[in-house]
């Protein structure tokens, strides 16, 4: 047996044999062929063996992801459909009498680097679309299995360098019981995927695609960030045990669900879920979420090969507004930018896109994008409890910008005759440093805060929270991350306006109690943290956690920080 350490992404217990997320070895030499219609039967065989299998992953991807997911899928068809394609493979077997697998690639690759000289971002990205679909038919004509995460059909653990937020979209939780990767942390898109669809996740293990093979059986452990490679039966027995414990505290937690979130001396606080897409409601509400504390629109935009339309948004925004049932949904508008890119939008590829043309920048400059998403959100608008909140907001000016337009597109609504609701918060996420620091003025301006951590965290800090190699710097808990917060909070609450946080911090037992203490009103999370969190905070005092804050923000070091709560809990004031 061996065992690797890495980052606790989500908590829980899983054993099963691994699957390995690697690439196949789609190796070939030229060949000359002596009968050039036999070797087109072969080609053509391939193709249509291609075809048959991306309908299945789309319709599948349809009826599991929604109709958006499925686009990239129906576009790849079309591809394999293309004439422009099929024809030249067709008639290079022909003439040069050579093998399918090169007249293919060969083919394939003057299609991708024609695409890939073109200055159009978005015809640059179809290039990515040829090699992927003639991948697919080049392991037919191979026999070589290609991997597609959406057909496991028995009980894995996957094992990968890495999982994009399309491979984890392809995810089935009944087969697939935790996942592990060499690199990523807590607030990497597939650790934040894992917590979302409650499966254990371990990333950061830096060789778990060297060390595991596949079928070997391993043991994710997501609560204490390790990894057990061919377990003796004796470890596999104590695991089985814990995850029985594990699951019992669950059934413990879910009492809580109808519970309101309140301090042993009485203050009730908000306790919100992150989601992505309507389908995500189901576990808000399955978790005893009190609100939706951020819906991430992106996921909208995202995956598909064109912008989504004004109705298409209107229907996803009334449906999570209508499935709160008068709770409050905070939703974002887009944020895209950074590492979330789309490939139908040209846009110049720069140095450092976390600090360069993203979210509310991205949309003050491309209005018509931005406008329709307003009208959508202000049509959906008398469907429920609806607050907007504007990403990146770096200065007074741009959201005063934002605003302006939102106030625009709602009169145009309310002359055509719509329904718009006339009690529509308006925020704005803090999440760079500058308005944490200029917050008092913003709190006269906007109705709620925020507070995205992850990014405030990784800019205050100067340490991208993608890198591996600064992820030490990336410190939740560190004096300078709770004063900006205390900041935060304190020039809200002096305006008489509320604060919240939607970062990753915002669910983390450590954090609690520090942000209980700073007077936070609203902790928004992915919903399967919601009743560990309310189960905490029930046994919370928060005069006793003003004290303790109070003290951690005169303290010099994370670690002393972090030492400070863990007194505090062996004191049992912090039982959880």
């Amino acid at each position: 047996m061996s065992f690797l350490s890495g980052i606790a992404a989500s908590s829980g217990i899983a054993i099963a044999k691994a699957y390995r997320l690697v690439e196949p070895d789609l190796s070939f030499s030229k060949t000359n062929v002596d009968n050039a219609d036999k070797e087109i039967g072969r080609f053509q065989t391939a193709l249509s063996r291609a075809k048959q299998e991306l309908e299945e992953i789309r319709d599948r991807a349809k009826s599991e992801l929604g109709a958006d997911k499925a686009a990239i899928f129906e576009a790849h068809l079309l591809v394999l459909s293309d004439p422009e394609l099929v024809s030249p493979i067709e008639d290079q077997i022909k003439t040069e009498k050579v093998n399918a697998e090169f007249a293919l690639n060969n083919t394939a690759d003057m299609f991708i680097t024609m695409f890939e000289q073109m200055d159009n971002e978005y015809m640059k990205e179809r290039a990515a679309d040829i090699r992927d679909v003639t991948k697919r038919v080049l392991s037919h004509l191979l026999g070589v299995q290609i991997v597609n995460l959406s057909m496991i059909s028995e009980e894995t653990i996957i094992v990968a360098e890495d999982l994009t937020p399309s491979d984890t979209a392809q995810l089935n939780r009944k087969y697939v019981k935790a996942f592990t990767t060499n690199i990523g942390g807590r607030t990497s898109h597939s650790a934040i995927m894992a917590r979302s669809m409650e499966i254990p996740a371990v990333v950061g293990t830096k060789t778990a695609t060297a060390e595991i093979k596949n079928g070997d059986v391993i043991i994710v452990d997501g609560l204490k960030g390790e990894v057990h490679i061919n377990p003796s039966q004796e470890v596999i027995e104590q695991y089985l045990q814990e995850q029985k414990r594990y699951e019992q505290q669950k059934a413990e937690w879910a009492k809580l669900v109808n519970e309101r979130t309140v301090s042993v001396d009485g203050l009730h606080v908000e306790l919100a879920a992150n989601i992505g897409t309507p389908k995500d409601l189901e576990g808000v509400i399955n978790n005893g979420g009190e609100a939706v504390g951020l819906y991430r629109t992106e996921f909208l935009y995202m995956g598909r090969n064109e912008l989504p339309s004004e109705e298409e948004q209107f229907e996803s925004y009334k449906a999570v507004l209508e499935g709160m049932n008068g709770k409050p949904v905070v939703v974002r508008t887009l944020d895209i930018g950074g590492d979330k890119e789309l490939p139908y939008l040209d846009l110049p590829k720069e140095m450092n896109p976390f600090l360069g043309f993203r979210a509310i920048r991205l949309c003050l400059e491309e209005q018509g994008i931005f406008r329709t998403q307003l009208r959508a959100l202000l049509r959906a608008s008398s469907f429920g409890n609806l607050k907007i909140m504007f990403p990146m907001i770096a200065t007074l000016d741009e959201f005063r910008a934002a605003k302006s337009l939102l106030e625009e597109e709602k009169q145009k609504l309310m002359g055509e005759g719509i329904a718009v609701s006339d009690k529509i918060e308006l925020g704005i996420m803090v999440e760079i440093p500058s308005t944490a620091v200029l917050a008092d003025q913003f709190a006269k301006e906007v109705d709620f805060f925020s507070i995205g951590t992850n990014d405030l965290i990784q800019y205050t800090m100067a340490a991208d929270r993608m890198n591996q190699r600064v992820s030490y710097l990336y410190q939740p808990y560190s004096p300078s991350i709770l004063r900006l917060v205390k900041m935060v909070i304190d020039a809200a609450h002096k305006e008489g306006k509320w604060a919240g946080m939607c970062g990753e911090m915002a669910g983390d037992e450590t954090a609690i109690p520090l942000l209980l203490g700073l007077g936070l009103d609203e902790f928004s999370m992915s919903a399967t943290s919601i009743l560990k969190a309310r189960s905490q905070i029930l046994r919370l005092s928060k005069k006793e956690m003003e004290d303790l804050a109070e003290k951690a923000l005169q303290m010099s070091t994370t670690s002393q920080v972090v030492e400070l709560v863990k007194a505090a809990t062996e004191k049992n004031l912090l039982t959880v």
